[in-house]
């Protein structure tokens, strides 16, 4: 039963590294079987609130955590988990709470780093600049991927704040520890063409259009494409994507409504369709939140029993193409998302 729930946990990191969903989905998979034929383990509950979350469905996973809770799963652990998906659903007040007592309670590698990713996701980027070195400092391992991810989520800090040459330097940083990064691969793309570097990104992406099935990469390569002239290959990698979207969207609507959106309003150049997507989206936040209100930590001097919650256009929904949204960086996998605090032991 440990295999499989470490199987499964070694799956998302592949699909995370590479840019595959396809391991996703079979960690998903893996973790299903275990809370059918284990389900007496916490384990089983853990495992499957893991794989749950990645595709965004946070009421399932924090369904899955209380029960993994009431099986023995270690409240630091659970803490984790719960702060992740307030996180992800722009809860930062209530996962700041739990954020902050982590790093008090035991200021390591985990903690520290993310404790950062919340801060710079909140836009306090001296006060992540700060945690970001503080948890480099404290990594006593071996592995590349858990510093390899932390510098990573600092060079999309740059990259919101548009400050290029930040940026590229912590996804270069990255890629030198884990060298077929896809997430960093596809943001050095970015990097590369905002700063006048059209070719050097899509030789990026033509690699990544290959090992990746995340639609991200055709969409953005589609886009740079047609940009420069190359209409045929551009319209090529633009039904790749819609396709894919498609696909995604049916087996995975929480997890792909909100990339399928920033598709169609821009590259896929079909904005009613987006906006029905956005509208859709809004729907998947409002359910999450509402359950993040049963599962939110105390506060000593709160009265309102509401999350403390950004609005709708907050970072991590498709505000590209909405009139007074501030658009967010392209290309954002999915898989980019993944917190330092899961990497920490692998």
């Amino acid at each position: 039963m440990a295999e499989q729930a470490l199987l499964a946990d070694l799956l998302m990191l592949r699909g995370h590294v590479l840019g595959r969903i396809s391991d996703d989905e079979r960690a998903a998979e893996v973790a299903e079987q275990l809370v059918r034929n284990a389900g007496d383990h916490d384990a089983a509950w853990l495992a499957r609130a893991r794989t749950r979350a990645a595709f965004h469905c946070f009421p399932e996973a924090l369904a899955d955590l209380e029960e993994a809770g009431r099986r023995g799963v270690d409240r630091a652990v659970l803490d984790a988990e719960r702060a992740a998906i307030l996180q992800a659903v722009a809860c930062y007040a209530d996962a700041l709470v739990l954020r902050r007592a982590a790093a008090q309670r035991r200021p390591d590698f985990a903690s520290l780093g993310a404790l950062a990713v919340l801060e710079a996701e909140r836009g306090q980027v001296a006060e992540a600049e700060r945690l970001f070195t503080a948890a480099r400092h404290r990594y006593q391992g071996v592995s590349p991927f858990p510093v390899a991810t932390l510098d990573f989520r600092r060079g999309l800090m740059w990259l919101g704040e548009r400050d290029l040459p930040a940026a590229r330097a912590w996804f270069d940083a990255a890629v030198r520890r884990v060298p077929a990064y896809a997430s960093a691969l596809g943001h050095l793309a970015e990097v590369d063409a905002a700063s006048g570097a059209h070719e050097a990104a899509m030789a990026r992406l033509h690699a990544l259009v290959v090992s990746s099935d995340d639609p991200e990469y055709a969409a953005s390569l589609a886009g740079l494409l047609g940009d420069a002239g190359h209409h045929e290959e551009a319209e090529y990698w633009r039904i790749s994507a819609a396709a894919r979207y498609d696909e995604l969207v049916l087996r995975h609507p929480e997890a792909f409504v909100d990339h399928a959106a920033d598709f169609w309003l821009t590259v896929g150049d079909d904005p009613p369709r987006g906006l029905q997507l956005v509208e859709r989206n809004r729907g998947y936040r409002s359910a999450a939140r509402a359950a993040a209100v049963l599962h939110r930590p105390p506060r000593p001097t709160e009265v309102s029993t509401r999350p403390s919650c950004q609005g709708t256009d907050a970072p991590g929904s498709p505000s590209a193409g909405v009139p007074g949204a501030r658009p967010s960086p392209r290309p954002i996998s999915r898989l980019s998302c993944i917190k330092p605090s899961t990497v920490a032991s692998w």
